[in-house]
């Protein structure tokens, strides 16, 4: 089965999105719901999919897990709460115990976005990530080069079997052809073997107008490089990536880039690596 790992839905008109700001996405700022990712999933042959926040809310979490509730494709969600908050093992099982919570699946805060770039060192964050390791969830760790040695110690600070992945490869400046010092850093915390990495979110880190597939070659050969196909997963980051290019041609992307992987491998990265890092046991089956 293959399973789009990362993908997000929004509505501007009910919620402000902080970093949908400037002309510049006006492309992507407007509602972008199931209806809308259905027909790019059916020419894809992509039958599952991973809901990812894009707020730190509550209720968008909230939202999402009754959105999957009621559609076919959705497998998990991958929600938002309050990590350095004393009330967190409470929200969380409100959360799975709520409508639609059997499809929470993992947590995600924006740690690029604090301005501390050792923030998720600090004691009270690794806490709630350990809580969140105990409510049986995964974590998502979206950071970018500054924030990947600080990503490095959080892992090292938790349980050997905590449940984490990279985000888009850790966002690495592709539009510059830059390779360190995310290099280094992804080996680095490819070492780690409780982290898995998502093949996502890069064409909006290369040149938008002019990027193709052999600007993202380096990156993830040397991602699979550390990671193997074994811990390596298949996101499209839709909406985001119409800035850049469309479902398709992400899809087309990818696809090629894997291409010198076996065919056991590669149906791992576009499928069966998402199904066992957020347990979604029930995608062989999407009768709801």
């Amino acid at each position: 089965m293959r399973i789009d790992a990362h993908h997000h839905f929004w509505d501007p008109r009910k919620r402000d999105y902080y970093w949908m700001q400037g002309p510049e996405m006006e492309v992507i700022r407007r509602p972008m719901g199931p209806g809308d990712l259905r027909p790019l999933l059916a020419a894809a042959g992509i039958s599952g999919t991973v809901t990812v926040q894009t707020v730190p809310d509550l209720g968008e979490t909230r939202e999402f897990l009754a959105v999957a509730e009621k559609t076919d494709f959705v497998c998990g969600v991958v929600g938002w709460a309050d990590l350095t908050s004393p009330e967190l093992p409470e929200t969380l099982a409100s959360l799975k115990d709520g409508p639609g919570g059997r499809y929470l699946v993992g947590i995600r805060h924006q740690a690029h976005d604090e301005e501390d770039s050792a923030w998720l060192t600090r004691p009270d964050v690794v806490s709630g990530i350990r809580r969140v390791h105990e409510a049986g969830l995964a974590y998502d760790l979206l950071v970018k080069e500054r924030e990947l040695p600080a990503a490095i110690a959080c892992v090292d600070s938790l349980p050997a079997d905590a449940r984490l992945v990279v985000d888009h490869i850790g966002k690495p400046r592709i539009a510059e052809s830059a390779l360190q010092p995310w290099k280094d850093l992804i080996s680095g915390i490819a070492k780690r073997p409780n982290v898995w990495c998502k093949i996502s979110g890069m064409v909006t880190e290369a040149d938008w107008e002019t990027w193709s597939k052999d600007d993202l070659r380096p990156y993830v050969d040397h991602v699979i490089s550390c990671f193997g196909s074994e811990r390596v997963m298949f996101g499209s980051d839709w909406p985001v990536c119409l800035l850049a290019a469309s479902y398709d041609e992400v899809v087309t992307a990818t696809d090629d880039l894997l291409s010198d992987l076996t065919e056991q491998e590669r149906l791992m990265a576009l499928g069966a690596n998402a199904e066992k890092f957020y347990r979604l046991g029930r995608c062989r089956d999407t009768q709801k």
